[in-house]
């Protein structure tokens, strides 16, 4: 399907085009006011009835009216970051998966379904890195079976943004009546420059297990049971960060955790406690993980904020962090 309009715009994209970048413009009012149009850049996930679906970066699918488009094309994957290291969604998945484990895991196909009594969305939803083996309602419907057998609502955790993220299985989910309750950005940055930062380190006390005093200022951890143990202490290399509260203060002024795996070093849980914020123990914390990350071998960053938190984003902006992909969780309805 191909046509000009004006001899200048032309839909040059089909339904053979699903699974492609494309860029689209389509009429979005056309009254005494004149012709109004909306772009929209994204994956073109699916194309049936005249209705086409385009899953931008967000994770939000658009549906379009095929009859209201004046352009379209087929574009490439988005450019490489100008900063921090090359990584693949591939690559990186694996490695944020191992940094943060389930207490029970079982395969489905290529999927994971992950538990761990409820305790946060990454632990307790389907990490989908393939094919399920089974047509999506079916794959979908093993994993209602699966999560309801264990008293959890049915979550799965998929990707867009990137060149190999999952666009395609986002529409699918919303087209089976999943919702998106929450969304991330996995960023990426390189280690040397972090490690390198004029931070007072030497305040920061690092171990490789959890204690009490750890978990008192971990805001996830309000009612904290042996699965919250097990999860935190799971990793290939995991260091826990611990800024000493002052005076009488049994509770740390800050905290981290970082987990090592070959080149990459995830950064998570940094949280300072209200009345020592703006204080710097944020970056001081994650200077002394980048530290001894490095001692190990690790050359790259990574970490996941949530896309409401504009402070958080604000500091990792400030140490070189660039959005690599996001992810997002739905929900069975």
């Amino acid at each position: 399907m191909e046509f000009t309009m004006g001899g200048r715009l032309e839909v040059r994209i089909a339904p053979a085009d699903v699974g492609k970048r494309v860029s689209v413009r389509r009429l979005t009012e056309d009254g005494p006011g004149g012709a109004k149009f909306t772009d929209t850049v994204g994956v073109l996930t699916s194309w049936n009835d005249g209705v086409l679906s385009v899953t931008p970066k967000d994770g939000v699918s658009v549906r379009i009216e095929a009859s209201a488009l004046v352009a379209g094309k087929v574009v490439p994957a988005a450019p490489a970051r100008r900063r921090g290291p090359a990584a693949s969604f591939a690559e990186l998945a694996p490695v944020y998966a191992r940094a943060w484990q389930p207490v029970e895991s079982e395969p489905l196909g290529e999927w994971r379904l992950r538990a761990a009594a409820g305790f946060t969305r990454r632990a307790n939803s389907a990490l989908p890195l393939g094919d399920p083996g089974l047509p999506l309602p079916e794959a979908l419907e093993r994993v209602r079976q699966w999560y309801a057998a264990r008293g959890l609502p049915a979550r799965v955790q998929a990707a867009t943004g990137a060149g190999d993220t999952q666009e395609r299985l986002c529409a699918g989910l919303e087209e089976h009546g999943w919702r998106r309750e929450v969304s991330a950005q996995v960023r990426i940055a390189a280690l040397a420059p972090i490690g390198d930062l004029p931070a007072e380190v030497g305040r920061v006390r690092l171990s490789r297990a959890v204690d009490d005093a750890w978990l008192s200022r971990y805001q996830r951890s309000t009612a904290p049971g042996p699965e919250v143990t097990a999860v935190l202490e799971s990793g290939p290399s995991v260091w826990f960060a611990t800024v000493p509260g002052t005076g009488g203060d049994t509770a740390p002024a800050a905290i981290g955790r970082c987990v090592v795996d070959g080149r990459w070093a995830g950064f998570m849980a940094v949280e300072v406690a209200p009345e020592h914020r703006r204080q710097g123990l944020a970056t001081t914390v994650m200077t002394a993980l980048a530290r001894q990350a490095a001692d190990e071998g690790a050359s790259a960053a990574w970490l996941q904020v949530e896309t409401d938190n504009d402070g958080a984003r604000s500091l990792y902006d400030g140490m070189g962090f660039v959005t690599h992909h996001l992810y997002h969780h739905f929900r069975a309805a």
